[in-house]
């Protein structure tokens, strides 16, 4: 497969991924602020601007709901901003449209054309859902018609990479304001993991059982290791060499080290310091990012993210 056609269908299951994702971390902190009014709102809004990768607006002294919506909702021109990922996914889908189905053109086409450039805030949420509605619309597209091929391995690898990511983000939100943090129960909600957490714990979220639950669960589709596992398994088919001695695949070597760390440490000492193993785990991603960049898209320009924190 051409490189610029496969670099596009990574991009287009990325940045699908990542409105899906910043839909669901907005809808819930945004939420909170309007339930809890014992919560500084600036605050508030700094850290979770910090933790999606943003910087506050230049020259405003508080930061509101309203400066967080601008800023990674509908601002065209921050790569980690919903409208932002939804017109890359329908460029990227426009380069590659030899391979990209006519229902998957059409599905991102049209969530294009129809994003509003301006947000109600007596609408965001019914906003963030039509936003999860239309990621999960060109999923299903994808999954249902395009055969299981690099084309399919391209696009999942992609979409895996970015919801490790998008988890660990949300994960790091929960200790931004601890006591008025949202609660286990909201975070779940908030991945659709509250049913599926109940059938396998059978009681009311614990913040280790939740945590265990979003980190580790090898069976849960959006938990970190099924996420790296499942962009381990897409890499190994896409590039299937198998070393005599040690592992020469970088990809494989950066999922590797934090799918190890993960799994081996004792789910109470990650949540003593989640933020700081969240961090590791977006590091991890970028550098598995990178890897692939020079791997198979050798020759493209690698599409700008500013969402990284340090």
């Amino acid at each position: 497969m051409l490189s610029r056609i496969a670099e596009s269908l990574f991009w287009i299951g990325r940045y699908i991924e990542r409105s899906d994702g910043t839909a669901r971390i907005l809808d819930v902190h945004l939420q909170l602020l309007l339930e809890d009014p014992w919560i500084d709102e600036d605050t508030a809004c700094r850290s979770l601007l910090a933790v999606m990768g943003s910087l506050p607006p230049d020259g405003v002294e508080t930061v509101t709901r309203e400066h967080v919506l601008a800023r990674l909702a509908v601002d065209r021109m921050n790569p980690s901003s919903i409208l932002y990922s939804l017109t890359s996914a329908r460029e990227n889908a426009r380069r590659a449209r030899e391979i990209v189905s006519t229902e998957l053109w059409e599905c991102l086409n049209t969530t294009n054309a129809r994003m509003p450039r301006r947000l109600q805030t007596d609408k965001v949420h019914e906003f963030f859902q039509w936003v999860r509605e239309r990621a999960a619309l060109a999923v299903g597209v994808v999954d249902s018609s395009t055969s299981r091929d690099e084309a399919w391995q391209f696009f999942t690898l992609g979409r895996s990479i970015e919801r490790a990511d998008m988890t660990a983000r949300l994960l790091a939100t929960r200790s931004l304001t601890e006591a008025s943090g949202p609660s286990w129960t909201t975070i779940l909600r908030s991945c659709g993991a509250y049913e599926a957490y109940l059938r396998t714990y059978r009681g009311m979220p614990s913040a280790r059982n939740a945590a265990e639950f979003l980190l580790l669960d090898r069976l849960f589709p959006r938990s970190i290791i099924y996420s790296i596992s499942r962009a381990e398994e897409c890499i190994s088919a896409i590039d299937p060499r198998e070393d005599r001695v040690g592992q020469s695949n970088q990809v494989l070597r950066a999922l590797g080290r934090i799918r190890n760390d993960l799994e081996y440490l004792p789910i109470g000492d990650i949540l003593s310091e989640l933020p700081a193993h969240m961090l590791r785990v977006q590091t991890v991603t970028r550098e598995a990012s990178d890897a692939i960049r020079q791997r198979f898209f050798p020759t493209q320009a690698e599409p700008s993210w500013i969402g990284e924190t340090s």
